[in-house]
């Protein structure tokens, strides 16, 4: 499973089961706490109605001030509304017990004469104790609960009664589900907004692992690519990290990779300058005298383009972009090149056909551009035939520009074209049946790719071969 993908599980079930436990929690704790503060305002408002009995030591309560008071609060309607609850009418009962438990009072006058000192708000009272019950006025609905809270009657310092407030625990319920409702949706967006926070962690996480990825496969493939450096401080540290072990184990193989080529290419010439240095201490006569010494001078000048063209290439192939990056008119630099080899064309009698487009600029560096413009131009003219066309094409469209350069030489043999871009490999010019250094097209390849481009050759049906080199408009993006 992918680790960001458990990571988000594991996120979510944490989150998750925190949001369960607190919710449980305070969806069981509504009923109560709405009970509790229920409670508390009917003791103090039993207590009240305590002080105000007026006729209990007469004895007829429920004919005196305090029975009228409490009828005409009973038909009074309140039309509160109570945080979105209608509140039409006082949903109290009163009734009070004389000092044996006796109910004097009732205010819905059905327990009046009745013996109250068994039930549990009236017997802790009359005992000196806070008295308070809940009672179902039918045992098998739990919605008949009643709330019963009661206070001590007192006079001259002596108990005459007691006074018990009623109230339907019903009345509370609309409270208790509002609370729960609200608690529910917040709940809800709680668990949405982890879950959107978690999915955005996710695919943060997603992408910073695949850009490293995608880094590391490139490394692995050989290809050039740049270390990300976004995704957090750790992530970006380990990318450096195999950035650095990537150019050491690099530069390590490269080394390597160059120090033998390097010796295989100059094997062939330093031992024909040898050749031709013993046979010279043997005193020739003047003609193979000057034989060898052309030898030897012929030797030393491809020595000494292998090591400068292996130099740049060595360069190059270290860059991830272009290091000098500027606006550069593609065709400036054809015409740049053929004006270069100008005599040689004129000397093979080779004719240049343009068809270039003006407006193929790119941005990016000039002098290794002209350099891989030269290479191809060079390679053309190696492998055309006296007298021939050489045809040059540049193309653009809204992201690469594309340099295309055609001879009319033999071609490369099928068993060479997989190879034609590979160091050191060379083919034998027709002319003069020698070869190249073998870094041309190498160089090409490489200035092509840190331009963002690639290059291509394929032998053309009609004869002669065809190389593009296709570039980005803006390889420093």
């Amino acid at each position: 499973m992918n680790i960001a993908i458990r990571l988000f599980l594991g996120f979510f079930l944490i989150v998750g089961l925190a949001a369960w436990f607190i919710l449980n929690i305070a969806l069981g704790e509504i009923e109560p706490g709405v009970r509790q503060a229920a409670e508390d305002t009917m003791v103090d408002m039993a207590n009240l109605l305590a002080e105000q009995v007026d006729d209990v030591t007469a004895g007829d309560v429920a004919h005196g001030r305090f029975s009228k008071a409490v009828q005409s609060a009973l038909q009074r309607s309140p039309r509160a509304s109570i945080y979105g609850v209608d509140k039409e009418e006082l949903d109290l009962r009163i009734y009070m017990t004389d000092a044996s438990g006796i109910v004097v009072y009732d205010s819905e006058d059905i327990a009046v004469g009745a013996d109250y000192s068994h039930w549990r708000d009236v017997e802790r009272v009359l005992h000196g104790e806070y008295g308070a019950r809940s009672t179902r006025e039918d045992p098998t609905d739990p919605g008949s609960s009643f709330m019963y809270v009661a206070a001590p009657v007192m006079r001259t310092g002596r108990l005459v009664g007691v006074i018990t407030v009623a109230k339907p625990m019903a009345s509370l319920t609309p409270y208790t589900k509002q609370a729960q409702l609200k608690v529910q949706r917040a709940g809800i967006a709680l668990l949405t907004v982890s879950t959107l926070i978690g999915l955005l962690f996710t695919g943060w996480l997603t992408w910073s692992l695949n850009r490293l990825r995608d880094y590391a496969r490139a490394i692995a493939e050989g290809h050039k690519a740049t270390a990300p450096t976004t995704g957090g401080r750790q992530l970006s540290e380990l990318a450096k990290a195999l950035a650095l072990m990537r150019d050491r184990l690099d530069g390590k193989q490269y080394v390597e990779n160059y120090v033998q080529s390097l010796t295989h290419e100059i094997k062939s010439p330093l031992t024909a300058v040898r050749a031709a240095a013993e046979l010279l201490h043997e005193n020739p006569n003047a003609e193979d005298r000057q034989r060898f010494i052309h030898n030897i001078s012929e030797q030393t000048e491809r020595m000494q383009q292998i090591v400068e063209r292996l130099l740049l290439l060595a360069r190059i192939e270290q860059l991830q972009l272009p290091e000098e990056a500027s606006d550069v008119a593609l065709v400036d630099l054809v015409r740049t090149s053929l004006t270069n080899y100008g005599s040689r064309l004129a000397e093979r009698r080779l004719t240049p056909h343009i068809d270039c487009q003006d407006n193929s600029r790119v941005v990016g560096d000039s002098f290794l551009l002209q350099q891989a413009v030269d290479n191809l131009i060079d390679n053309a003219i190696d492998f055309s035939p006296d007298g021939s066309p050489i045809v040059i094409a540049l193309t653009t469209d809204d992201k690469n520009s594309t340099l295309s350069v055609r001879d009319c030489g033999p071609g490369a043999p099928a068993f060479a074209v997989a190879h034609i871009f590979e160091r050191f490999y060379s083919l034998a010019r027709p002319l003069t049946g020698k070869k190249g250094t073998g870094l041309g097209l190498a160089f090409v390849r490489e200035v092509a790719k840190i331009h963002g481009g690639t290059v291509t050759f394929n032998n053309v049906a009609s004869g002669g071969a065809l190389v593009q080199m296709t570039v980005s408009r803006n390889a420093t993006r």
